[in-house]
């Protein structure tokens, strides 16, 4: 979905398609005709933008196979779809039964993230639609914060410096360009938009930014206005921003609360909970483990790094941090110029869901994005934005 801001740039707005696991370039077709194609139909569009996830083994078939590439490109066109940013964080088994820390894996001090990166700008500049020149993609906040030690640390700056290198090599052979964002989430050497400030600043490269999920932000009590004016001054891009909100919980030290929570702590992915305290912030890596006993302070509000669905927040006595999404995405795109042209919803976990609020087959899940993004395109259109056709 596409849309004019009031400067006259165009704003992308997509779904990211990592909520439909494949691990292949035939998973990938397949996602587009039993997904993606029946999402854009729903919003009654002739074109939906995507933000695809490709596991190792779909981006090497691509950029290994000339004829794959120009395959998915018509695919794209004919199912009314276009692709202007990649997910690059997950490697591959996203759709495993159990995730959890093996998403951090290779991370920025392994040669094979860089290589991994660098052939999904490849596959990306191949993509892109015909009228449009930027693409970006995005990735994970360098590590998991154990077992990252200085070295690890020069290493993978090395590494961001040699992407960008890559990067500016591929624009003046395709006149396509690509940027790369870290990506901050609870738990690693990058958690908040403020720590990646330094590393950013060390790399020194316009190619490599930040992307601020609003998920990840509102788990760690970041104050949007501050984290946004910060990356500001700092001279750091915004090359994404990923829509989504995090699980809230305001009392977590009634029964009842710690009830309605455990129903949200699910053996598949890893989700980083977090409370602030006159001490500071305060986390444990799970959710299990901080409704265990006293792992966690309770006399202020949780939050967990759970991407609930945009349109439907949990029942009471939980709720969910939209707001906190309203907030950032007023300062990213409702001033006089878009601080972000690409936004992506991305809500990965409806099959994580309480049974009883999954979606029960492709069509509700279908309806469910497609609410999603109903709701995306009507906070951007109140912010003054003009959905395009």
């Amino acid at each position: 979905m596409r849309f004019r801001h009031p400067d006259g740039s165009t704003v992308h707005l997509a779904y990211c398609t990592n909520v439909h696991p494949a691990e292949t370039l035939d998973g990938v077709l397949a996602q587009l005709r039993d997904h993606c194609e029946p999402v854009r139909r729903r919003l009654g569009r002739d074109r939906l933008g995507i933000g695809l996830w490709l596991a190792k083994d779909a981006a090497r078939a691509l950029v290994t196979d000339p004829a794959a590439l120009r395959g998915l490109r018509c695919e794209l066109e004919r199912r009314g779809l276009e692709v202007v940013t990649l997910n690059g964080f997950p490697y591959e088994g996203f759709g495993a039964e159990e995730v959890k820390y093996r998403v951090y894996q290779p991370d920025w001090a392994d040669p094979e993230r860089l290589e991994h990166t660098a052939a999904l700008a490849r596959v990306l500049a191949g993509l892109l639609p015909d009228d449009v020149t930027e693409g970006s993609i995005s990735t994970l906040p360098l590590a998991w914060r154990t077992a990252y030690d200085d070295e690890r640390a020069e290493t993978a700056r090395t590494a961001l410096r040699t992407l960008a290198t890559r990067l500016d090599a591929l624009e003046e052979l395709t006149g396509r360009s690509v940027r790369v964002a870290l990506e901050p989430e609870p738990g690693c050497v990058v958690e908040t938009t403020h720590d990646a400030i330094a590393p950013l600043t060390a790399v020194g490269r316009d190619r490599i930014g930040i992307c601020v999920d609003t998920c990840h932000l509102a788990t760690s009590f970041e104050d949007p206005g501050t984290a946004l004016d910060d990356l500001v001054r700092a001279g750091v891009p915004v090359v994404k921003s990923q829509l989504s909100a995090a699980l809230h919980a305001e009392q977590p030290h009634l029964p009842e609360v710690r009830e309605a929570l455990a129903a949200f702590a699910e053996p598949r992915f890893l989700h980083q909970t977090r409370t602030a305290t006159a001490a500071g912030l305060r986390g444990t890596d799970d959710l299990d483990e901080a409704l265990a006993g006293d792992a966690l302070p309770d006399a202020g509000p949780w939050r967990s790094h759970f991407h609930v669905p945009l349109h439907a927040a949990p029942a009471a006595p939980l709720t969910s941090t939209l707001p906190v999404l309203t907030s950032v995405l007023t300062r990213l795109v409702g001033g006089p110029h878009p601080l972000t042209r690409h936004l992506e919803v991305e809500t990965y976990t409806w099959q994580a869901l309480p049974p009883e609020l999954r979606p029960r087959g492709r069509a509700q899940l279908a309806d469910g994005i497609a609410a999603e993004l109903t709701l995306a395109r009507d906070l951007l259109t109140d912010l003054g934005l003009k959905e395009l056709p």
